[in-house]
């Protein structure tokens, strides 16, 4: 769906991976509409049985009795990170059935509306991913420095639960070369807010909200959010 020129197709796998873990994709609506997303690279790379996409804010089991069978599933994981996740690793060592793995696509604070406003989503076990890599995905602005685009939290995840780094490696290729076509054509790279912050290259208005004050003035501290 993209100009020959700045075609992505080359850089995705020629056969979908094989993979044991499902992916549950929960897409906020407003991520529909954004040009530059990463979930149909996600989906590019993987059988479309591994890598279901439900779009909306509200999912209760009247209106999604399959995605509430998935949540009561005790091999089912949601990657959110907080006080009571896991890390993923730690979970993988012990896991030897196929998981599913529920990850919510959208903006920090899209993704903490979506997690806390549906009951469902608190009963998978809750996991998270050490922060051992900066985000790739420079055409985005992100909050931290470790904070990752859906992909590359779908692709460290993967690679974690199916012990096969490579799979890592191949679902970030096709996002690095739509950064590089990006940034060939006029974008440009786009710091983390911390970064800025820290930098004093933060060129917006301070907000006037106290709760979202005090946000930026820990990451400028680098105190954990």
């Amino acid at each position: 769906s993209r100009p020959q020129k700045v075609c992505l197709c080359p850089f995705l796998p020629v056969y979908p991976l094989k993979v044991s873990t499902c992916l549950y994709i929960i897409q906020h609506p407003a991520e529909e509409s954004r040009v530059l997303r990463t979930v149909p690279l996600l989906a590019a790379c993987l059988p479309p049985d591994k890598c279901k996409i439900l779009v909306g804010r509200r999912f209760n089991e009247d209106r999604y009795p399959e995605l509430a069978t998935v949540c009561r599933n005790p091999n089912t994981l949601i990657l959110y990170p907080g006080a009571e996740a896991t890390n993923l690793e730690e979970v993988a060592v012990v896991s030897s059935s196929p998981s599913v793995m529920i990850i919510i696509d959208g903006t920090w604070s899209q993704a903490k509306d979506i997690f806390y406003k549906n009951s469902l989503f608190r009963l998978p076990k809750q996991v998270q991913l050490k922060p051992s890599i900066s985000s790739q995905y420079v055409i985005r602005t992100q909050p931290t420095n470790t904070c990752l685009s859906t992909l590359e939290c779908a692709a460290v995840a993967l690679s974690i639960m199916e012990k096969n780094k490579s799979i890592q490696e191949t679902i970030l290729h096709p996002l690095q070369a739509l950064c590089s076509f990006q940034l060939q054509h006029g974008a440009q790279i786009h710091h983390s807010k911390e970064h800025l912050l820290r930098n004093g290259l933060y060129d917006k208005p301070m907000p006037k909200n106290k709760r979202k004050l005090r946000r930026m003035e820990l990451l400028v501290n680098n105190i954990k959010i």
